[in-house]
């Protein structure tokens, strides 16, 4: 199975509420989620969303608990992973977030908050790898990403997939992170392609 960092962007800009909508249902397929071990997919995923979505969100439901600059959704999304909604200053700015969170870590939303302030605080607009490799799937239709089934080696069995197209082969699946620099800056939104890597 894939395994990620423990706070990790998921999407670069602003997601519409359509896109967060989306975002919220970015693991489903994944072999995991149907066995019930479904945690470690969301835990620490978390991204931009805009004023509107975050007052939206705010009204669905009476939150589970709110703080000065934060509030957490009363239903959970598996185990005791919830949305915890976050309201920040960064560089004199106030910008809006969601993020998975692992309640049975008390300290998780706080941690969480952090991890979002360090990233979004950089001087330079920059993304990893990583951070790419989340944009492309989350930014992917359902259509044309996946998980490599039994038809694939042992090894990459439960592995996320994607259509890419390879010139003379054309258009064939590719384990996500198996992609390279180039097929990366061909999935990704023009407006990302020549980030530079972030340190």
């Amino acid at each position: 199975m894939h395994t990620l960092p423990t706070i990790r962007k998921i999407f670069q800009g602003i997601a519409t509420r359509h896109e967060m909508h989306r975002l919220f249902n970015r693991h489903r397929g994944d072999p995991t989620y149907g066995a019930g071990d479904a945690a470690p997919l969301f835990a620490g995923e978390w991204f931009e969303i805009a004023e509107p979505e975050h007052d939206y969100m705010l009204e669905i439901l009476p939150p589970l608990w709110m703080r000065a600059d934060m509030f957490a959704m009363r239903e959970f999304m598996t185990d005791n992973v919830t949305s915890v909604f976050f309201t920040l200053w960064i560089d004199g700015r106030k910008r809006f977030f969601h993020g998975y969170c692992d309640l049975s870590d008390r300290g998780s939303p706080e941690q969480m908050k952090r991890a979002i302030i360090e990233r979004e605080s950089r001087p330079v607009r920059a993304m990893t790898r990583d951070e790419r490799l989340e944009h492309i799937w989350s930014g992917t239709h359902d259509d044309y990403r996946g998980y490599a089934g039994k038809g694939w080696p042992a090894p990459l069995q439960g592995k996320r997939t994607v259509l890419v197209y390879c010139g003379g082969l054309g258009t064939v699946l590719k384990p996500l992170d198996d992609l390279t620099d180039d097929e990366v800056a061909a999935k990704l939104p023009v407006q990302f392609r020549h980030l530079p890597e972030a340190a």
